[in-house]
């Protein structure tokens, strides 16, 4: 009786509405192909990076759709103590992109497949205390790190413009640029003229239109398309046995944390959406599952899992709360899974298209880590030093890669990538200066000294109750305007 009295409560809940079959099936084929482009853009640059064949980055797509779906209806429908039971889409985080380049350069795939199970893992073990911890990761910290994964990738989307293998003939060459700056053209001006359905799909759809102008001028293959099977199983472990290594651990564990910052605040935004409670034990279920599918994932072949922010946004703009639309475009994404062939069709698109979306989606990434920023307080204290400080640390294996080439392999793997240099510092320094207070100073850094507006007290003092200014005029309460001496008159 009380558990017919729970679900009877359960069903009241907005995301608990059932729309039907037809319905589940349209608006969740929509949270799919607005995701599309982010799930399969991980595996293409982390393949790429590894150095593996058009066919087996294929199977790198396919396994991460896969995982994607599967985490999506764990999420969604949830299991006791896993999933948050609300309409987030789950996909591969695109905030350990760079430490999973860095990790491939030392020990390929299977080192990036044990660094995210073992800090998964971790990341499991904190989640009943992450709450306590949240003040630790505040917008200043999260905004810093997500600002430097966009600044991070754009050498990325440039070495795709000018073709993605370094060693093939064209690369560099005008052609490729052109193509990439095509489909850069192309994103804008869907993004300007479209509805807000193809507006939203701008990315997607750009990189369709690209690699279509690329076919007629000869500079794509899909002849690797047919080699292989159209429907086929994940294999587990493909691509090798995990290995385990401290020093990628660590690394990627700090990409953990952020993942569990970012799915906290898509779970609380998309709660405020949808109108329902979100409380401490909820949201604690959501990012065990998080957890659990970055566990469970890389035995597929994929890497960490985290709610989508894009797909947040679409709940906001269409209006649909129901849970079960998400779950079934999870269904959809393991499905896809399913399709090596769609993932040897995605991986036959050129370089140069990449690249010219690439410089939108990491631009994007950028963009919404300065948003984040410029949420946070400057005033009388040292957030823009810490600002300053750890983009600056972050952009030094960008701008120099060989910088840490003399240090011990265990601190070249760290801060090889730059997340992982601007988080460390962000956190460091955050703890610095605005929790441990003995001995900051009383006045502000010389660094923020004069980057806020100032106005002295004696050129205020002869304003009369009333006064006000207007288009750049000085005018009493009567609106008669009240002349004003030039500067250094006296």
């Amino acid at each position: 009786m009380a558990y017919a009295e729970a679900e009877s409560a359960s069903d009241t809940r907005p995301e608990d509405e059932k729309l039907g079959i037809g319905a589940n099936i349209a608006y969740g084929l929509q949270h799919v192909l607005t995701m599309y482009g982010g799930i399969v853009a991980v595996p293409l640059i982390v393949g790429q990076a590894a150095g593996l064949s058009p066919a087996e980055v294929g199977l790198l797509i396919t396994a991460s759709l896969f995982a994607g779906g599967l985490a999506t209806i764990l999420q969604t429908l949830g299991l006791p103590f896993f999933g948050s039971r609300l309409p987030l889409v789950q996909g591969v985080s695109f905030s350990g992109v760079a430490t999973m380049v860095a990790i491939s350069g030392n020990g390929g795939i299977p080192s990036i497949l044990g660094a995210v199970i073992a800090a998964s893992v971790i990341g499991l073990l904190i989640t009943p205390v992450f709450s306590r911890i949240t003040r630790f990761f505040p917008p200043l910290v999260t905004g810093i790190v997500i600002t430097t994964i966009g600044l991070t990738l754009m050498p990325v989307a440039a070495f795709w413009a000018m073709g993605g293998n370094s060693s093939a003939p064209g690369f560099g060459s005008t052609a490729n640029i052109q193509l990439a700056a095509a489909t850069l053209a192309i994103v804008l001006l869907l993004s300007k003229l479209g509805s807000a359905a193809i507006s939203r799909l701008s990315i997607l759809l750009a990189l369709v239109i690209g690699t279509g102008i690329a076919y007629v001028a000869g500079m794509t293959d899909f002849s690797q398309v047919p080699n292989g099977p159209v429907f086929a199983l994940p294999t587990v472990f493909h691509f090798g046995y995990p290995t385990f290594e401290i020093a990628a651990i660590v690394s990627m564990l700090i990409v953990i944390i952020v993942t569990l910052v970012e799915t906290s605040a898509d779970i609380l935004a998309v709660g405020e959406i949808v109108e329902t409670k979100v409380d401490s034990r909820r949201l604690g279920d959501g990012l065990r599952a998080d957890m659990l599918s970055s566990i469970l994932a890389p035995i597929f072949g994929s890497f960490t899992q985290s709610a989508f922010a894009q797909n947040v946004g679409l709940v906001a703009v269409t209006g649909v709360k129901s849970r079960y639309v998400v779950a079934t475009g999870g269904v959809f994404l393991v499905l896809l899974g399913l399709l090596p062939v769609m993932g040897r069709i995605v991986a036959a698109v050129p370089s140069s298209v990449l690249g010219g979306a690439g410089i939108v989606l990491f631009g994007t990434v950028a963009a919404s880590g300065i948003r984040t920023l410029s949420k946070v307080d400057y005033h009388n204290n040292m957030n823009l030093v810490i600002v300053a400080t750890s983009i600056g640390f972050g952009m030094i294996p960008i701008a120099s890669p060989g910088f840490y080439e003399q240090f011990p392999a265990w601190v070249a793997t760290i801060f090889h990538s730059g997340i992982s240099s601007a988080a460390l510092m962000a956190i460091v320094l955050n703890l610095l200066f605005n929790h441990v207070k003995t001995g900051n100073a009383d006045q502000q850094s010389v660094f923020v000294a004069g980057t806020e507006r100032t106005i002295r007290y004696k050129d205020i003092a002869p304003l009369r109750d009333g006064d006000y200014f207007l288009n750049g005029r000085l005018y009493d309460a009567k609106g008669i305007e009240i002349p004003m001496l030039p500067e250094g008159a006296h």
